[in-house]
């Protein structure tokens, strides 16, 4: 026997609509991502005028993808033999930054849209090209992670991440310890004097007969092997531990490093001259960013632990319009020193530098660059032998471009280490001190130029002179202008799939004399569309314009929520208030929830309901709604 089920049209009409917008929004696709995300590339030379940056390997590199120029050191400081050593003169080029778009590449040369806003000393300056990982919808599902900095190569300590639509934390984005180097740990012989204690700021820290100083934590500028070593600190480096047994300062960024703790002891060597802490840079009004100072190393002649200063934290960029958090971490703090046994302990490295561009925050999180902690002494009952422990790296910087969100922020100063094992024979204690806070900030305004280059329209043979958008009654107007239209065989229009790919849209022939074209986009979607333009040349060579975004306003009864996917609720926006009608549905068309909603905003609570796929509607327009 067969049974026939008969379904009315206008159900019919509503399945087809749900099956339709459930398996576009199936196409919607997220990126999973872990590891180290950008490409980094050492600058060799700037040609300003050309907003031309010449690298060391152009592998890796792509067309119209944005990228963070960023100079590492080349500042100027105060080398005499005082306390002003490791005072910074001049910052110099140091800090800059710049964010563009790439418009072409020729041999080992990126040619940017636009001309950069800062100057920078590649000579000298340790200037790097990071690439923005790119990605339409992100997902981290491990920890995202910075190359570490390598003075050498002058690369890495960087993450930058850029997202079109959202960036999930399901695992941390985590440049902790990636910043500036500590004082690197090296065993002096016992050699000491108490009548000509080693009381300079600065010593060439690899003599071990004896080690007077111990290294110095990297800072912004680089500096000669006759003075890396010494209780002076290198500009926001930590000092190092003075012989005998003093322990090395903390690092810093926009605030101050710990000082480190100093010889008490009442036998043996007695002098006190611990390592200063980093010295705070300035951020010039935001217009330049720093890794964390490393801690310096802590003078150490026994040799039974030998770790050195803590390295500085990072430089952490995320750009989207929504982070879905999952109280996980954003963190960019700065390492801990090493501990001691009858010897100097050493510096923790200072918090790094993090900024956010975001509109969206969901789910919780914590964004974070604090500084690290001092490395502990334990003196071993040693009689009246005593040794302080290291300073703490300050706090880094945090900058939100809107209104600090409602998550939770931290910038602290690394703790001062702890002595311990003290000879109650020893004088009074020569303690650590802690490192500054540092500083969270609002309304900050990245460095990014809007003066076009003209040498790169220069470079694109049929130069492309511009490419325009309107918006005009839910459609977008395309027109362009091109010079030497002969050189053309055709345009292709090209607009991002929800998946995040390009798609072409219309091949429009180029035509001889002719200047300029246009064409209209009559299938536009609610929110961000994004268009370029492909031209490709009679002689096969291919290049493309900037990329354009029009934002269409969704109709009255639109919507959208957050987060997706949800737990126990989930929030829905829409442009208007008033009556809709609010239904969810399970895979199999039952419904589990249904009311009336009046607010531009309300919460949704999710009763237990199981872990799956449910289909939200509002009113006429159906979604994806994922609860785990």
């Amino acid at each position: 026997m067969k049974f026939i089920l008969a379904i009315p049209g206008s159900i019919q009409r509503g399945l087809l609509i749900a099956l339709f917008f459930f398996s576009s929004l199936l196409s919607y696709s997220q990126t999973n991502i872990s590891g180290v995300v950008n490409t980094y590339r050492s600058v060799v030379e700037i040609i300003p005028a050309k907003a031309c940056i010449r690298v060391n390997n152009i592998t890796g590199i792509n067309v119209n993808t944005r990228i963070m120029l960023v100079q590492m050191k080349g500042a100027t400081i105060n080398t005499t033999n005082t306390v002003s050593f490791g005072d910074t003169t001049s910052t110099n080029e140091a800090g800059f930054y710049d964010i563009g778009t790439i418009c072409t590449i020729r041999g080992d040369s990126v040619f940017l849209f636009h001309n950069l806003i800062n100057t920078y000393n590649p000579v000298s300056g340790k200037v790097q090209l990071v690439m923005f990982a790119e990605y339409l919808s992100a997902n981290v599902v491990d920890t995202v992670k910075a190359q570490p900095w390598n003075n050498t190569t002058g690369t890495g300590g960087v993450i930058a991440l850029y997202a079109d639509q959202d960036i999930t934390l399901n695992a941390p984005v985590y440049a902790d310890s990636s910043g500036f180097r500590g004082g690197q740990f090296i065993q002096s012989n016992g050699t000491c004097s108490n009548v000509i204690p080693a009381s300079a700021y600065y010593y060439p820290a690899a003599n071990t007969s004896p080690q007077n100083g111990a290294y110095k934590g990297e800072g912004i500028t680089d500096i000669g092997t006759t003075q890396n070593g010494g209780r002076g600190p290198l500009a926001n480096g930590g000092g190092g531990g003075n012989n005998h047994n003093n322990s090395g300062g903390g690092g810093a960024n926009l605030s101050t490093g710990g000082a480190g703790g100093g010889n008490s002891s009442t036998s043996g060597c007695s002098a006190t001259l611990r390592g200063l802490g980093g010295k705070p840079l300035s951020n010039w009004n935001g217009k330049k960013i720093f890794v964390g100072g490393g801690g310096g190393a802590g003078q150490n002649n026994n040799g039974l632990l030998t770790v050195g200063g803590g390295n500085g934290g990072g430089i952490i960029f995320i750009w989207a319009n929504t982070i879905i958090g999952n109280n996980n971490l954003v963190s960019a703090n700065g390492g801990n020193g090493g501990n001691s046994i009858s010897d100097g302990a050493a510096g923790g490295g200072a918090g790094g530098t993090i900024i956010m561009h975001i509109t969206n925050y969901t789910g919780g999180m914590t964004v974070r660059a604090n500084g690290g902690n001092g490395g502990n002494s334990n003196d071993n009952g040693n009689v009246g032998r005593c040794y302080g422990g290291g300073g703490g790296g300050s706090g880094g910087a945090v900058y939100f471009t809107g209104t600090v969100p409602a998550i939770t922020t931290s910038v602290t100063g690394g703790l001062a280490g702890v002595e311990s094992g003290r000879d109650p024979g020893c004088a009074a204690a020569q303690p650590a001190a802690a490192g500054n806070d540092g500083p969270v900030a609002s309304s900050y305004t990245f460095t990014r130029s809007t003066s076009p280059a003209g040498y790169c329209s220069l470079l694109l043979p049929s130069k492309l002179v511009f490419l325009k958008a309107i918006e005009m009654d839910k459609k977008v107007k395309l027109s362009w202008q091109v010079l030497n239209p002969e050189l053309v065989k055709y345009f292709t229009i090209e607009k991002k799939d929800n998946a995040g790919n390009w798609m072409g849209l219309l091949n429009i022939s180029a035509i001889n004399n002719t200047e300029d074209y246009s064409s209209i986009d009559n299938n536009t979607l609610p929110g961000d569309n994004y268009y370029r333009l492909r031209i490709t040349e009679r002689s096969a060579a291919v290049y493309y314009s900037v990329i354009l975004r029009v934002f269409q306003t969704a109709s009255a009864n639109e919507f959208t929520f957050y987060p997706n996917p949800a737990t126990h609720s989930f929030i829905v926006y829409r442009n208007t208030s008033g009556p809709a009608d609010l239904r969810l549905t399970d895979i199999t068309g039952k419904t589990v929830v249904q009311k009336r909603i009046w607010n531009r905003q309300e919460e949704i609570k999710l009763q237990e309901l199981p872990a799956g796929i449910y289909l939200l509607q509002v009113n006429q327009f159906i979604k994806k709604l994922v609860i785990r």
